[in-house]
């Protein structure tokens, strides 16, 4: 099983997290993620959807092919990095909760990933070094999401491409009280606000299904 990397920035100041982040950090969540994730997209949509139609979009939009690089920003119980891996790619599964990371692990055992604890906010990683970056409902929960976005498009290379599941925002109640600090911090971005945290990419592929959101973005060539 591929070691755990630690920090790649440590000496970087951390930046802030939010509620729903350090929540995050327990050995209970990380248990029982996988138990909620394979049923929340079919919850949130009102249709049934779970992993497998899931991985089925990814698939067929993205299109990851063998000896490509790919993050898997806020890799969680390491979801996307299976599908990446059963695909030939090399994946760095990174996350900000050891569990997590310990989680993902114990269910994906490939040796194409690598598992790096790490807030991808502030990640330390090197400029173009990925072909693509797959974010699975991350943007919901970091402290600063226009800077995590930007983060991911500096590690992208040219051409690379950039797959997004997010809950968009809907300005309703729910929302409204799960932004506040005490009650997750959590964030709703607009599909436009997003795509202007993204100079230099294009978004190829937009679909909303119920409240979530999918996009593919894809970085511009080099001049």
């Amino acid at each position: 099983m591929p070691q755990m990397q630690g920090n790649l920035n440590p000496h970087a100041a951390p930046p802030g997290l939010s509620l729903a982040q350090h929540s995050n950090k327990l050995e209970l969540t990380a248990r029982g993620y996988m138990l909620w994730r394979a049923q929340s997209l079919g919850l949130l949509s009102g249709a049934p959807f779970g992993l497998e139609r899931e991985a089925r979009l990814f698939r067929s939009l993205c299109s990851p092919q063998p000896g490509q690089d790919w993050l898997d920003a806020g890799t969680s119980a390491g979801f996307y990095a299976g599908v990446l891996a059963a695909a030939g790619c090399r994946v760095l599964a990174a996350d900000l909760s050891a569990p997590m990371l310990r989680e993902g692990q114990r269910r994906e055992t490939s040796g194409n990933i690598d598992w790096a604890l790490l807030n991808l906010e502030d990640s330390g990683l090197l400029d173009e070094s990925f072909d693509g970056v797959t974010v699975g409902a991350t943007l919901n929960e970091t402290h600063d999401p226009a800077r995590f976005l930007r983060e991911l498009a500096r590690v992208l290379r040219p051409g690379g491409q950039l797959w997004l599941m997010y809950l968009p925002r809907t300005g309703g109640p729910l929302q409204s009280l799960l932004s506040r600090p005490a009650l997750g911090g959590l964030n709703f971005p607009d599909p436009a606000w997003v795509g202007r945290q993204l100079p230099g990419m294009h978004l190829t592929d937009g679909l909303g299904i119920g409240a979530v959101r999918f996009g593919r973005y894809v970085k511009n060539q080099q001049q």
